[in-house]
């Protein structure tokens, strides 16, 4: 993430693939400049994931106001696949992409409003090559009444998963990745509303979710079904957000049930989906 709340943002990247990224926030054109760091690592211990170097003065040294001034823009038409939340995107001379991408990330769950924290539009920057993240998310039902979602989050075929996180499932480290599903046209109101967020699971980067009645802050809410739903989830490292949508499934169907069950069975070390 680079900001929040950035209004008008621009991409541009030099041929030293240094990127510079303009936009306005806090009442001012801000001017930020990032490299150093393309794709993802897979999962190590003790390592560091690849990040960014970010310099938000929009320069170096006694040079700062004049670099984005002088900034030579060498990145052609984007080449690479669709991307949702899409913003600007621009392929390098070297093959690889450059994106920035729009996401309200902190939505609460269970289609509450949203205060004006929780309501922020963060900006993301991404820089990859070759083959993307694969993310897939596949849909059957729970004790045959609810709707349910499970898939993968991985990269160069392992899963994406962190070491360390709170006991309510956030990322204390920059391994770690929430899946985001959203519900549209539910029991919380019409329009797209935030369901939930979980954890990948360690090792296989696997998950699954049911959409049950929950209670939070104190407050009984109803099963978020809905008439379609879709899922995101940032990408290791410094590859793109990805996203997933598809239209609810119609009534329960024993075969879909049977097949999505051996799957699962497959994916999750306990030989069972542990549903969030």
């Amino acid at each position: 993430m680079i900001d929040r709340n950035a209004k008008g943002a621009r991409l541009a990247v030099n041929r030293n693939g240094t990127a510079l990224l303009t936009y306005r926030a806090r009442g001012r054109v801000q001017h930020v400049l990032a490299w150093g760091a393309v794709n993802a690592r897979v999962p190590t211990r003790g390592a560091r994931q690849v990040e960014f170097r970010v310099d938000y003065s929009g320069g170096w040294g006694s040079q700062r106001r004049l670099v984005w001034r002088r900034f030579k823009n060498a990145c052609g038409p984007y080449q690479g696949p669709q991307l949702q939340y899409l913003v600007a995107a621009c392929t390098a001379p070297d093959g690889s992409h450059w994106a920035i991408q729009k996401w309200q990330r902190m939505l609460p769950p269970y289609g509450f409003r949203p205060t004006a924290a929780e309501s922020v539009v963060e900006l993301h920057l991404s820089h990859w090559a070759g083959d993307m993240p694969e993310f897939v998310v596949k849909q059957d039902w729970v004790y045959r009444n609810y709707d349910h979602l499970y898939g993968w989050l991985r990269y160069k075929s392992k899963g994406v998963y962190g070491f360390t996180n709170t006991k309510y499932g956030a990322p204390l480290d920059s391994w770690g990745r929430n899946v985001f599903i959203d519900t549209f046209n539910s029991a919380y109101g019409r329009g797209w509303k935030r369901e939930n967020a979980f954890l990948t699971h360690t090792g296989s980067g696997a998950f699954c979710y049911g959409f049950y009645p929950h209670t939070w802050r104190g407050q009984r809410r109803p099963a978020g079904e809905g008439q379609v739903y879709r899922a995101s989830v940032m990408g290791p490292g410094v590859t793109p957000i990805l996203f997933w949508t598809s239209a609810a499934l119609p009534t329960f169907d024993p075969t879909v049930e049977q097949d999505a069950n051996t799957e699962q069975a497959q994916l999750f070390t306990s030989g069972k989906c542990r549903a969030n």
